[in-house]
């Protein structure tokens, strides 16, 4: 069956997750990604955990397995002259090439644009930075932790009722995950205007400003109320909270009137809920200190999806606070067949996430595994007339 994207080639060059995540769903899409690894080392992502039995190995990564599914890769040390020569011949031959080398570090890769492009005019060509490639931090470089915190995402995270606790970062790397969905759209969109200019473009990506735009109504905060966004504390109105059941959490939303007497109920009707503390939302607001011990003390008690589904018959929109291993066991999304299985030839059975789309005639499709390091080299370059044995020898690929 046709691919979306098939017969689009495309190129990444780089490390850990903002250029392969962004690659990654182009080769999902059906489009034929290479790869581009320094010989020897491989992607950073090869040395990120986690690994089968907790066993470090490149061709192991849980990480890296997820984001190069569906490509193929090569080796070339794009620090040699015969590196960039080989380069060189696949860029003339590619639609699109993606990297997050840093911008000090560009030129020596040969990651030029206006040299490239006059290799190859169709070529679009993106570039993902963490401050993007101009302006006074052009030149920094950044962790994850550091583009939360730049990108105004950390001093937002937290406990909202303990707003005196340190900013926080999510889990994993998910600022590069942000720069490559950031990267893949405008990238997509470059190769539509191709279809008009028949000419290609240099997309520029900076990570922290692909963290900023997505703040949703901080921004709007001080002008519409004069207030700098912050975690802000417990809310005016409640209970909108986290709740801790006997075997895990669950989200507690009823700040809805008929919300709020239907939650009672489920509750028994307590004596303390006709308190006037709590007679109506923003009451309960202003003494949530008091309505959270007692909230927590019965729901201890509970099972978080018997409450879940009590709540639901009420009408009462509560939530399953879920764990990893709570969506992997979910029969909805097993239903959905969000999850996918493939064997690789190293790490054996591997089971990750799929498409979180459907697309009715050009299906999603896990086609390949990750490849392992140099798996493809000389099957990608010695088409093109290229002397891998030499490469090789040179310390190239």
């Amino acid at each position: 069956m046709a691919r979306a994207l098939e017969g689009i080639r495309v190129l990444e060059v780089g490390h850990l997750v903002g250029a392969a995540y962004a690659t990654k769903l182009f080769a999902d899409l059906g489009a034929d990604v290479v790869k581009i690894e320094p010989p020897r080392t491989g992607d950073a992502a090869r040395r990120r955990g986690p690994y089968p039995g907790g066993v470090a190995h490149p061709d192991k990564s849980g990480l890296f397995l997820y984001l190069n599914a569906n490509k193929r890769g090569i080796t070339l040390d794009l620090t040699t002259a015969g590196g960039r020569r080989a380069f060189d011949h696949l860029v003339a031959d590619a639609d699109v090439l993606v990297h997050n080398v840093h911008p000090t570090e560009m030129a020596q890769h040969g990651l030029d644009y206006d040299r490239l492009a006059a290799l190859n005019p169709r070529l679009v060509m993106t570039s993902i930075a963490p401050f993007g490639l101009t302006g006074p931090h052009a030149r920094y470089r950044a962790t994850d932790l550091v583009l939360w915190s730049a990108g105004g995402v950390a001093t937002l995270n937290g406990d909202p009722a303990h707003p005196e606790l340190p900013p926080l970062r999510a889990f994993g790397e998910q600022a590069g995950f942000q720069a490559g969905v950031h990267a893949a759209i405008p990238s997509l969109a470059a190769l539509f205007a191709r279809l008009t200019t028949g000419r290609g473009d240099h997309v520029e990506v900076s990570t922290q400003e692909a963290l900023a735009s997505i703040l949703e109504l901080t921004f709007e905060f001080w002008p519409y109320c004069g207030l700098i966004a912050s975690r802000l504390g417990a809310k005016p109105i409640q209970p909108l909270c986290f709740m801790e059941c006997r075997d895990g959490w669950i989200f507690i939303c009823c700040v809805e009137e008929h919300q709020w007497r239907n939650f009672v109920e489920i509750m028994g009707n307590p004596e303390w809920a006709e308190m006037e503390l709590f007679e109506n939302r923003l009451a309960r607001g202003a003494n949530f200190d008091a309505l959270q011990a007692l909230l927590q003390e019965w729901c201890a008690e509970q099972s978080v999806y018997d409450l879940y589904e009590k709540a639901q018959r009420k009408r009462v929109p509560f939530a399953p606070v879920s764990t990893m291993g709570d969506l992997l066991a979910s029969g909805h999304l097993r239903a959905r067949g969000f999850f996918a299985t493939i064997d690789h030839p190293v790490a054996g059975p591997v089971t990750m996430p799929g498409a979180p789309f459907k697309m009715g005639a050009t299906p999603w499709e896990l086609r390949r595994p990750a490849p392992t390091l140099g798996q493809h080299t000389r099957e990608v370059l010695a088409p093109l007339g290229i002397d891998v044995d030499a490469l090789v020898r040179e310390g190239a690929a």
